[in-house]
């Protein structure tokens, strides 16, 4: 049998699941990954003819997969018109930096998202709920955090 080289820290070591519930006006989130990862993890459940923000991101790259439910994605095509994509299961979506982008309930919808950490701004462009864009600052700010 090989030996395998030990290069990990044992003191970085867990075997405890992880999930933090968010509420959100259209619905919530479940974060299931650790927050010191250079990645995030999240159930986003919308609830039927929500829609999060006409929203962009500077620096945060997001993948979506449809796990329950219908939803749809408003989004920029690669000449930048705004078109309208149901998400199909089994099929994975994916958001560059830069492209405006609003996921929508068209029932109520389970998506699975993964993507960069909260880094950057999410240039909130249009909001049903009022919200303004999320900074650094916004997302740091006390009592405030993912959930803003």
């Amino acid at each position: 049998m090989t030996e395998l080289p030990f290069t990990g820290d044992p003191n970085t070591f867990t075997t405890v699941g992880d999930a933090r519930r968010v509420d959100k006006p259209w619905g919530w989130e479940i974060h299931w990954t650790p927050a010191d990862r250079p990645y995030v993890g999240k159930v986003l459940h919308v609830n039927a003819g929500k829609r999060l923000s006409l929203q962009l991101h500077d620096e945060k790259l997001e993948s979506w997969f449809l796990m329950s439910g219908r939803a749809k994605v408003l989004w920029d095509d690669d000449t930048g018109e705004m078109v309208e994509t149901e998400l199909q299961p089994g099929l994975g979506y994916s958001c560059a930096i830069g492209q405006r982008h609003r996921i929508v309930g068209i029932t109520d919808c389970d998506i699975l998202e993964v993507s960069t950490p909260e880094i950057g701004t999410t240039y909130r462009l249009d909001d049903d709920y009022a919200r303004s864009d999320e900074t650094e600052d916004v997302r740091n700010a006390p009592g405030r955090g993912w959930d803003a």
